[in-house]
């Protein structure tokens, strides 16, 4: 038996691994029959979707999956390597009153150990799924639809311009699309609030395998590898000036592929560190420290796109037509300056910042914890 049968708050954790394996349709079976919520790591955001998703875990992770992970009772992860970016920086705080259970194929990874009592399964991850669907596990609607209510109490709890930016852009997009996206502020708040109709939808998020800049040529290659099919790139305007001659290629070759530029004048991930770390001592990443940025659309008109200047994300709906089109485009979406990444894991003590006023904290707790 892989299940520990006397767990009253389970939740299953999928990481790169799982994808790598094509387990997608067995995670959906196992949630259809055990109820079990199912949460992500960054990379693999767009594994769970639809009514099913719930969030991904750590640093920038969804308030109220780090929440559900600080109380459940066994964690099992698949595939997923548990890294500082999922754990923190002190393992006894990660998941501190839950047993675990890892399933990965890498040894070496099994070997670093998370805590001192897991019990870890060297194998496929296939395999594992299959076998742990087999046993007769309990179904926990309870505790799926408390999970469930607590994170619709806070889906709006920790929005930022940048967060209701995606939920616009899920709004907009077509069942099933595949999405890429650029390193920075970007990847964390398309992981944390992008989500789709469907299940089969793709966003492809560069990870560690891809520098600032990867958005673009990543849309170019999702693209290609559809049969010259509709991509959609969410860059910023500091990772789009990385491999901005790209555009050049969107248009040689006919590809559909919309640019939506996340334009805060700012290299948004570094300054925020200047601005946390280093008592707002900003080095040419901001307008006032000497960053600047060229006008994207008169740049998209010069490779012979189409391109417009949307003010706010609010005015998006103007352009419905343009992201369901067979035409290349570029949209240049405005922020403001200074939009902070939240919720964000302290490195230090492994707490959530901000935290929650008092009166929502009882009300999620009444939900998941004790």
């Amino acid at each position: 038996m892989i299940f520990h049968m006397t767990s009253r708050k389970p939740i299953l954790i999928v990481g790169n691994g799982a994808r790598a394996a094509g387990i997608s349709e067995l995670i959906y079976e196992f949630i259809k029959k055990t109820h079990i919520p199912v949460l992500a790591t960054m990379n693999t955001v767009d594994m769970i979707q639809d009514e099913y998703r719930i969030g991904f875990i750590g640093t920038y992770g969804n308030r109220v999956a780090n929440m559900m992970l600080n109380e459940c009772d066994l964690v099992i992860s698949v595939g997923a390597r548990l890294g500082l970016r999922q754990i923190g920086h002190k393992k006894e705080l990660f998941a501190p009153k839950a047993k675990l259970i890892r399933c990965d194929v890498d040894q070496y990874e099994l070997a670093r150990v998370v805590k001192d009592d897991e019990e870890d399964y060297n194998m496929d991850a296939k395999a594992f799924m299959e076998q742990l669907i087999a046993e007769e596990i309990p179904d926990y609607s309870g505790w799926w639809n408390n999970c469930i209510e607590a994170k619709n109490l806070l889906d709006d709890y920790d929005d930022t311009e940048g967060n209701k930016l995606m939920k616009k852009i899920s709004e907009l997009l077509p069942k099933n699309p595949i999405v890429t996206i650029d390193i920075g502020q970007t990847v964390c708040w398309a992981a944390q609030s992008l989500s789709f109709k469907g299940t089969e939808g793709r966003i492809v998020i560069g990870g560690s395998y891809g520098a600032m800049g990867v958005g673009l040529p990543y849309a170019i290659g999702s693209s290609i590898s559809t049969g010259n099919g509709i991509a959609y790139c969410i860059t910023g305007d500091g990772g789009l000036q990385m491999n901005i001659q790209e555009l050049e290629t969107v248009r040689r070759e006919k590809l559909p592929i919309k640019v939506l530029v996340v334009n805060n004048k700012e290299l948004g991930k570094i300054s925020e560190i200047q601005h946390g770390s280093y008592n707002d001592r900003y080095c040419i990443t901001t307008a006032e420290s000497g960053y600047t940025v060229p006008d994207f659309v008169k740049v998209a008109n010069a490779y012979g796109l189409k391109a417009a200047e949307v003010s706010s994300y609010e005015k998006l709906d103007e352009y419905k037509d343009w992201l369901m089109d067979d035409e290349p485009c570029l949209l240049n979406i405005m922020i403001t300056p200074g939009t902070l990444l939240i919720p964000k894991i302290k490195w230090e003590s492994c707490t959530i910042k901000p935290d929650l006023d008092e009166e929502m904290l009882e009300k999620v707790n009444a939900l998941i914890g004790a």
